[in-house]
């Protein structure tokens, strides 16, 4: 190891990698870490987070300011990397292509994390085959107000029915509020039948719990835990195991055993905790890829949903529209065309920002300004959704009046704060799709 003008250099396996400022805040809050505090984190946990990403393609979610501040995504590699660093070339739905960093070992996660990127996002498949993933991912997101007490439930209802299909899931915390279980399969299936088999999961543990769980894909129909299907669709990523997440806390998404969960609390995972978690107990996902699985059972369950009736769910809103998909719009402004009017969900706009905190403050104002409309709102009342622009993301907050009395629902008003960094984007392709006529006067 050794210090020069530019930052520090570290050796490590025979490669050396410098640390770019690193003494550079990254955690203020609740803990003090430096970027290379962060680095070596990493390092010590190496063994177990290199499990979650060798050999995948790595999506950058660069937080260049810290856990503080917001993020952007980077997709293609630095043109500026080291020789040894492996990239494959990736296709997306749009149809463009990304050359994408890949990382094998720990000079190369080093390297990624003093670029900034605290959480660590691979894809579902491997280097030999983009096409086929060889991972079935269930993420367990909790809706406001469910308790870990509520999620752990759904976790075990999950673990059951994996069991009854020949499936073995490998849990993990998500380092914030929910749970994801990962699932090896044979690299045999497309994306698309993947996410097929994951909606088809997702519609089976709703009908065995469904005052717990929900597969409704828009939050306004959602209650308790949302199986989140489409974390199976091409180009999404979710983090891995060992990922240090953007909390003040510093908390870890942490790989788990099946008897942890009953009496697990993921503020026990930390920066501070995991490296002495790894080397006493081992790594719980050490031996997944020993035991890759098959979706044809799920694919069955699929295949009677939709003999039932039951046609596919909504995609992520960048996928052209698929074949058998319902209109991709939310319940409360579709415009229904049959004779029985679908009931709109009386949904206002209370903030959008790229910070979050700010977007928050604004719904204190809001509720400081319209008391008795406040006074009536259920928690899953008030959606915090995280919106994914061009780089970036940015909040939107939104209220459900649906519990509020008709003479005290408040009109929609100008979002406080206001600043959508989609708008000036959407506005320019609004232009360009009009036709010369429609500016005549």
């Amino acid at each position: 190891m050794g210090k020069q003008e530019s930052g520090e250099v570290l050796s490590i396996e025979g490669r050396d990698v410098r640390v770019t400022h690193p003494d550079k805040p990254y955690f203020s809050r609740a803990v003090r870490l430096s970027k290379l505090d962060l680095v070596r984190y990493y390092l010590a946990v190496s063994p177990g987070a290199l499990g979650g990403i060798r050999d995948r393609p790595i999506v950058l979610k660069r937080f260049v300011h810290g856990a503080e501040g917001e993020p952007f995504y980077q997709k293609r590699a630095p043109d500026s990397r080291p020789a040894w660093l492996r990239t494959v070339t990736l296709s997306f739905p749009s149809g463009r292509t990304a050359e994408e960093v890949v990382v094998d070992d720990a000079a190369g996660l080093a390297w990624i994390v003093n670029l900034g990127c605290i959480e660590l996002h691979p894809h579902a498949v491997r280097t030999a085959d983009l096409d086929h993933p060889d991972e079935l991912r269930i993420d367990l997101d909790p809706g406001p107000g469910v308790s870990w007490e509520d999620l752990r439930r759904v976790a075990t209802e999950a673990k059951a029915l994996l069991d009854e299909l020949g499936l073995r899931g490998w849990p993990k915390t998500s380092g914030s509020r929910g749970m994801h279980v990962n699932v090896r399969i044979h690299p045999r299936w497309s994306f698309s039948e993947v996410r097929r088999a994951a909606l088809a999961f997702s519609r089976e543990i709703e009908r065995r719990a469904p005052t717990l769980a929900t597969s409704k894909w828009w939050k306004e129909e959602r209650r308790g835990v949302f199986l989140d299907y489409n974390q199976n669709a091409k180009d999404r990523t979710t983090c891995s195991a060992y990922s240090v997440r953007p909390l003040p806390d510093a908390r870890v998404s942490a790989p788990l055993h099946w008897e942890e969960i009953p009496n697990c609390d993921p503020a026990d995972f930390t920066v501070a905790t995991m490296p002495a978690r790894l080397a006493s107990l081992g790594d719980p996902h050490a031996t997944m890829d020993d035991t890759p699985g098959s979706l044809d059972a799920l694919l069955e369950l699929a295949a009677r949903d939709e003999a039932a009736g039951l046609g596919d769910a909504p995609w992520p809103p960048h996928f052209r529209k698929m074949e058998g998909e319902a209109p991709r719009v939310a319940p409360s402004r579709a415009k229904s065309k049959a004779k029985v009017p679908r009931t709109k969900m009386p949904l206002i706009v209370i903030a959008n920002s790229p910070d979050k905190e700010a977007a928050l403050a604004g719904l204190e104002r809001w509720k400081a300004k319209h008391l008795d409309a406040a006074a009536h709102l259920a928690v899953d009342d008030v959606l915090v959704d995280s919106m994914r622009g061009q780089s970036s993301t940015w909040t939107r907050i939104r209220v459900n009046l649906r519990h509020v009395p008709d003479e005290l629902r408040p009109a929609q008003e100008k979002p406080d704060p206001d600043d959508d960094p989609t708008r000036e984007w959407r506005e320019r392709w609004g232009r360009g799709k009009r036709k010369p006529s429609d500016d005549a006067t």
